[in-house]
C-alpha cells in the first residue's frame, strides 16, 4: 500500500503542471480520475516521438523479467493508434475518464465524483469552470472536506490573472531568461519546462499541507497556485541578492555568481562539471592539478577572493585543465574529495550504475503498446510506503465506463445512453 492509499484525486489539469502533481499523488498511491475532453489531453498529440511498439516478443520477455531496452528495437513513429512520449512522461497510474463538460450531463458526472474525492486539481484559465457549476464555491458546498487546487499562470487575483500562463512565457516573466545563457548571448529559457515541473511539485505540497490541516478542522479549502509566484521565488538566492543590494545578475553561462570555481570546464576531450564548495576543496584542486601556485596567490584562498578575481583565475584554471583528459580529472579530483562528474548526454545519464541501481528506468507493461520504458520516481525511496508506478499511462477514456459504474454506481444502460449522446466516450 502507498502512503497515499485511499486518497481520491479528481484530476481536470491538462499539458505537464498539474498531470505532474497528480502523477507525483499516483505514485504515491492514490486513485486518480483523470478528466479528459473528447479529443484527449493535448499532450497526446504532441509529438513526434509517438511510440506505436517495442518489437517482437517484447511483452513475453516483460512477464519473463528478461525485457532490456538495450535490446529492444523500438519504432518511433507518428501513428493514430500511438502513445506520445510527452503524454507518457506525466501521466502514469492514473485513470481515464472522456467526459463533455460542456453537456449537463457531464456536468453532472464530476459533480458526483467531486462529491467522493478529496482533492481536485485544474489547470483552466480563471473563472473559466464557474460556468460549468465545478468551481470551488460549487463544489465545497456539495463536499466541504474537498482540497482544490487551482493552477494558474497568474493567479486569481492581479492585473494578469485572466491571462493564459505558458511556461516558456512566465520564463521571460519571471526573470530566469534573463540569467541564463552565455555572457555575450541572448536571453536563453531552460529547455525543460522548469516553471510547470516546480508548480506541480509545490501543488503537490500545498495539496499535501492542506489535507494534514483538514485532520484538525475538518474542512478543505481553495488553493491558488500561480506560475508566475513559483518562477519568482525558485529565483531563490539571485532573488535575495537582489533585494539585498538592487543590482541585477548577470549571466555566466554554466558559472556560479557566488562560488568560484564553480560549473563546466572543457578537458582535453570532453567537458565535465567542478563543483567547489569550500576553501578546502579549492586547495585539494589545485593540488591534483599539481599547480600549487594558484593555491599560494592570496586572492585566491577564500571564495570571496576567488569570486573577486574570477577574471584573473578562471582563465588560468581553464588553460591547466584542456592539457588532460576528461578521465583523469574525473579520477584526480574525485580521489582528492572534489566534487566532479562528467556532462553526460541522456543516454550516458540512464546508463550511469546510479541511475540503475535507484531505479530511474523502469519498463511497464502497456496495454497496447506491450513493455515501455519509463522514467522512474524519486519518492521510491521512503522505507515503508515507496511510490511505485501502479499502472501504465491510460488510453485515452480507458476508465470511463469502470468508473462510471463502480465509482458512481451507473447501469450498463444509461452509460451506454451517454456513449450514444456523446457525453462520454469509453
Amino acid at each position: 500500500m502507498g502512503a497515499l492509499d485511499g486518497l481520491k484525486v479528481l484530476d481536470l489539469s491538462r499539458i505537464l503542471a498539474g498531470p505532474y502533481c497528480t502523477q507525483m499523488l499516483a505514485d504515491l498511491g492514490a486513485e486518480v480520475w483523470k478528466i479528459e475532453p473528447p479529443r484527449g489531453d493535448d499532450t497526446r498529440s504532441w509529438g513526434p516521438p509517438f511510440i506505436r511498439g517495442w518489437g517482437l516478443g517484447v511483452s513475453n520477455s516483460l512477464e519473463k523479467g528478461k525485457f532490456s531496452l538495450e535490446t529492444a528495437s523500438p519504432r518511433w513513429e507518428v501513428a493514430p493508434e500511438g502513445e506520445s512520449a510527452y503524454f507518457l512522461s506525466c501521466n502514469r497510474g492514473k485513470k481515464s475518464l472522456v467526459v463533455n463538460l460542456k453537456d449537463p450531463r457531464g456536468q453532472q458526472i464530476v459533480q458526483a465524483l467531486a462529491r467522493q474525492a478529496d482533492v481536485l486539481v485544474e489547470n483552466y484559465k480563471t473563472g473559466d469552470l464557474a460556468r460549468y457549476g465545478l468551481d470551488y464555491a460549487s463544489l465545497s458546498r456539495l463536499n466541504p472536506g474537498l482540497i482544490y487546487l487551482s493552477i494558474t499562470g497568474y493567479g486569481q487575483t492581479g492585473p494578469r490573472a485572466q491571462e493564459p500562463g505558458y511556461d516558456v512565457a512566465v520564463q521571460g516573466l519571471c526573470g530566469i531568461m534573463s540569467v541564463t545563457g552565455e555572457p555575450e548571448g541572448p536571453p536563453m529559457r531552460v529547455p525543460v519546462a522548469w516553471i510547470d515541473l516546480m508548480t506541480g511539485m509545490n501543488g503537490a505540497i500545498a495539496v499535501l499541507g492542506a489535507l494534514q490541516e483538514r485532520t484538525r478542522s475538518g474542512l478543505g479549502q481553495h488553493i491558488d497556485l500561480a506560475l508566475f509566484d513559483v518562477g519568482l521565488a525558485a529565483m531563490v538566492n539571485l532573488a535575495q541578492s537582489y533585494l539585498v543590494t538592487q543590482q541585477l545578475p548577470e549571466r555566466l553561462g554554466n558559472a556560479h555568481p557566488q562560488i568560484v570555481p564553480y560549473g563546466a570546464f572543457a578537458a582535453s576531450d570532453g567537458w565535465f562539471m567542478l563543483t567547489v564548495g569550500n576553501d578546502e576543496q579549492y586547495r585539494r584542486v589545485c593540488e591534483a592539478a599539481e599547480h600549487p601556485e594558484l593555491w599560494e596567490d592570496v586572492r585566491f584562498q577564500t571564495n570571496a577572493g576567488r569570486v573577486t578575481h574570477r577574471a584573473e583565475l578562471l582563465p588560468r584554471l581553464e588553460a591547466i585543465l584542456r592539457t588532460r583528459s576528461r578521465r583523469e580529472w574525473l579520477r584526480r579530483f574525485s580521489q582528492a574529495g572534489v566534487p566532479v562528474t562528467p556532462i553526460n548526454n541522456l543516454a550516458e545519464a540512464f546508463a550511469e550504475p546510479q541511475a540503475q541501481a535507484r531505479g530511474m528506468r523502469l519498463e511497464v507493461a502497456h496495454p497496447t503498446l506491450g513493455a515501455i520504458p519509463l522514467v522512474g520516481s524519486p519518492l521510491a525511496h521512503l522505507s515503508r510506503t515507496p511510490a511505485q508506478v501502479q499502472a501504465h499511462p491510460p488510453l485515452l477514456g480507458e476508465h470511463t465506463r469502470a468508473v462510471l459504474t463502480e465509482v458512481l454506481g451507473y447501469t450498463p444502460e444509461q452509460v451506454q445512453n451517454l456513449v450514444d449522446a456523446g457525453v462520454v466516450k469509453v
